[in-house]
Order: C-alpha cells, then sequence, then structure tokens
C-alpha cells in the first residue's frame, strides 16, 4: 500500500504548516487557531455543504501531525476529528464558533473545558455558560483540564454515540504524538550537533547515536501505522486487527521513548522549564493516557485477534 498524499490533503498540509511556522510554544495560541480557522483546519471533516472542507481522514492525520509538531495548545483532535464532524451530522453547523472541549479520553476530566466556547459530554453539545467548572491541577500546564460540578442548561443531543467518531478522536491524538516526536527529535538532534564535551559534539558519542537512532526507528514504525489507520477510516474497511488502536499504541510508545531520550540527550537543559522540550514532553505525557493508553488498546487488539 502507497500512502501518498492526494492534492488537497498536501495543500491543506502545507497552508497548515505555513500558519504554523510563525508560532513558538507559549505564544498566541488563540490568533493562531483563528488563522486555522481561516484556512478551513476547524472543517477539515465536515462537508462543503455545511462550510467544511469536506476532506476525510488522510487528509486529518498531516493536518494534527504540524500542529503536534508546533506544539499549539488547544483541543485539537477533540474538535477538528471528533466534535466538528458529530456537530456537521447533528446539523449544528460547523467548527466556525470556535474550539470544542470534549469529556471523552482523559476520564471525567475535560482538557481545556474552561476556555472553549462549547462542550461535548456523552454525545451531548453544552454551552459554556451552561456548566459549572471547577479547574484540576494539570501535568501539562498549557492542557488545562476542568472537571464538571453542575449543569445547569439543557445539552443538544449528538444523536447515538458513534464508534467511527470516538475512533477518529484516537486517531487524532495519535497524528499529535507523532508531531510532537518528530519536533523532539529535530530539537535533541540540533542540540547534540552543538553541544560539546571533551572538544567533540556530544552527537558523536556512540551511546548518544544509538539512543537517537531507536528513537527515530520507533517514530518511523509509527507514523505509517497513524496514515494507515486513517486510510482505513476512510475507506470504513473491515480489519480484524484495531488499525486505529495498533496506531494509537505505536504513536503512544514511540512519543514517550523519544520523550525519555530526549531528556536524557540534552542532559542537565533537559530539566529546566527554562527550555521550551518540557513542553513537548508534558504534552506527550498528557496525551498518551488520552483516548486510551497504550495498554488498554493492546487489550482491544487482543480481543479483536480473539486472543
Amino acid at each position: 500500500m502507497r500512502f501518498a498524499l492526494d492534492e488537497a490533503a498536501e495543500a491543506l498540509r502545507d497552508a497548515t504548516a505555513d500558519v504554523l511556522r510563525g508560532y513558538s510554544p507559549g505564544g498566541d495560541a488563540a490568533g493562531t487557531w483563528d488563522k486555522l480557522a481561516g484556512v478551513g483546519v476547524l472543517g477539515t471533516l465536515v462537508p462543503e455543504d455545511q462550510g467544511g472542507l469536506g476532506l476525510d481522514e488522510n487528509a486529518l492525520v498531516p493536518v494534527l501531525e504540524e500542529i503536534g509538531y508546533s506544539g499549539l495548545p488547544g483541543p485539537a483532535a477533540e474538535t477538528i476529528a471528533f466534535a466538528a464532524p458529530l456537530l456537521a451530522g447533528a446539523g449544528l453547523g460547523t467548527a466556525g464558533g470556535g474550539l470544542i472541549a470534549v469529556r471523552a479520553g482523559d476520564g471525567d476530566l475535560i482538557p481545556y473545558g474552561m476556555e472553549a466556547p462549547r462542550l461535548v459530554m456523552d454525545y451531548m453539545v453544552y454551552e459554556q455558560g451552561q456548566l459549572v467548572l471547577e479547574e484540576v491541577p494539570a501535568l501539562d500546564p498549557l492542557r488545562p483540564l476542568a472537571r464538571v460540578l453542575e449543569v445547569r442548561g439543557a445539552g443538544v443531543q449528538l444523536g447515538a454515540p458513534e464508534g467511527t467518531a470516538w475512533q477518529r478522536g484516537v486517531l487524532g491524538t495519535a497524528a499529535l504524538l507523532c508531531g510532537l516526536s518528530r519536533r523532539m527529535l529535530d530539537m535533541t538532534v540540533e542540540y547534540v550537533k552543538r553541544r560539546e564535551q571533551y572538544g567533540v559534539p556530544v552527537g558523536s558519542f556512540q551511546a548518544v547515536k544509538h539512543a537517537l537512532a531507536d528513537a527515530h526507528v520507533a517514530v518511523e514504525f509509527a507514523r505509517p501505522a497513524v496514515l494507515a489507520a486513517g486510510w482505513d477510516l476512510s475507506q470504513a474497511a473491515e480489519s480484524p486487527i484495531d488499525p486505529v488502536g495498533v496506531a494509537k499504541i505505536l504513536a503512544s510508545d514511540a512519543a514517550r521513548l523519544v520523550a525519555r531520550t530526549a531528556i536524557q540527550c540534552h542532559g542537565a537543559m533537559g530539566y529546566t522549564t527554562e527550555y521550551d522540550l518540557h513542553l513537548f514532553a508534558k504534552r506527550v505525557w498528557a496525551l498518551a493516557p488520552s483516548w486510551g493508553d497504550a495498554d488498554w488498546h493492546r487489550a482491544r487488539v487482543a480481543t479483536h485477534l480473539g486472543v
């Protein structure tokens, strides 16, 4: 199978990358999301007759990988992959109203719940003012969490729970993890080329080379699996191995390995909060268990295989 993007998917990926090129971690996230909305990113999976781009999951993966690479905070997979298509299917419009927080992959917690104009819980959509929320301490300071204390208004039903929608959320999270992995690898390779010990770059040391090679291989195995899962969803293909679950397993494991390797190869610099690496690592540690951690998906794949 050849995982080549079509022209529309390539154009959207490139447009996304162009917007994100001007973003740096801790920068103007809201303004950057406005620009992404302007090029249609939030409506990637929304039909054209409802104001979206009418693309499929093959286009979704590279877009979310670019967002992951940038470190841009916000409910990217929740909005683009999960909620926007559901809202459009229920006749509630596209994601043009802004980002959408979702309670789906973090237990009873809602990432970005205090910030998003709309929230989806149990396939019901609520406006921000209909819920009483409390902020919950979060590992990733740029991915704040909230818990619902009280529901004060009637939500709008998005229809019966749709397995494909949930799988799109898993797929989107896997793509974000691949982008984060790429970014941390690039940062680390650049660092070990510059950082010297004993008069030579630390990147010339065999232990560093091997560690980074292992991390690179893990990412290169994960990325095709995520693309394959996107193709599988786009074709509504029947598969005995749960490709989306496999994608999340490989992407989560690769991202954790890259985060650990990146911190080790940076030495003391990797432990400083003044250096951006910690923001990418914390995003990985937050997203890897979200929408089902690797162990949960392994058990699900085993069930699919009858093991």
